[in-house]
């Protein structure tokens, strides 16, 4: 086996070992408080199990799946081409980085009555939210991430005749693309946060939904259904980036070895 593919093994042992904890410590919860609106692990993963056979559930999972994937991608084309520009020409970033400083610490939630106004209750106004928040710590990083890269090392490559795209192509990406993906794997906390948020009132569709709906109808096991299925999304997207680090930036795996 090779060296990444024990390495694979390792973190798919480290996730499995994880889940049992959480699970252990679940079920002790559960006989310890024995209140109905705590199942035990067994129950909410029947009804797991049940409400994916019946096709119920797995409908809001991809919904919810459609809306935080389609806003990380839209966050990475616009926050990653100008993270690098700002990050790179002086002059650009004086002009937008206090628009950007005064904007960023703003709770974007709080313009969630706003979209809604502008963007309706459909997904529309979903991807949107998630989109501006994702996007902010995209770009900030990148930029951060450029303005670390040595002078020395850009000097290089322009000496050896590099234009001014192959600097972006060859030093800048490839350079802020740890930072950037780190920053990738923390927002997807926030995204999976936010899009529970935004899912749980005005719609009938996603996870956020089906796990208000659950709770108003006082059926717990399908409430932690669906909040099974959020974690799963959640942990499934970190896979992914985690993956993505792995195939993008080699050389700090080399390095690391």
């Amino acid at each position: 086996m090779t060296q990444r593919g024990r390495g694979f093994q390792r973190q798919l042992l480290g996730y499995l070992g994880a889940a049992l904890f959480l699970l252990a410590l679940w079920q002790y919860a559960a006989w310890s408080l024995k209140t109905p609106m705590l199942p035990t692990p067994q129950a909410a993963l029947r009804a797991t199990a049940r409400l994916l056979f019946e096709a119920k559930l797995g409908r809001h999972l991809w919904v919810s799946t459609y809306r935080v994937v389609l806003s990380t991608l839209l966050s990475l084309v616009f926050g990653l081409p100008l993270g690098l520009i700002m990050g790179y020409e002086r002059q650009i970033d004086r002009f937008l980085a206090p628009l950007v400083y005064i904007t960023y610490p703003i709770p974007k939630i709080v313009f969630l009555p706003l979209i809604l106004l502008f963007f309706g209750l459909g997904d529309g106004s979903k991807i949107f939210l998630i989109t501006l928040i994702v996007f902010f710590q995209i770009l900030v990083t990148t930029r951060d991430a450029v303005r670390k890269v040595p002078a020395e090392t850009i000097s290089s490559l322009r000496s050896l005749g590099g234009n001014r795209a192959q600097v972006y192509q060859y030093v800048l990406l490839p350079a802020s693309l740890p930072d950037v993906l780190t920053s990738l794997r923390l927002s997807m906390g926030t995204a999976i946060a936010v899009l529970f948020f935004a899912e749980s009132f005005a719609t009938t569709e996603g996870l956020g939904y089906f796990i208000m709906d659950a709770w108003s109808r006082a059926a717990p096991d399908e409430m932690f259904a669906g909040i099974i299925m959020m974690a799963l999304l959640g942990v499934s997207l970190f896979i992914v980036v985690d993956l993505l680090e792995t195939i993008l930036c080699r050389w700090q795996h080399i390095k690391g070895n």
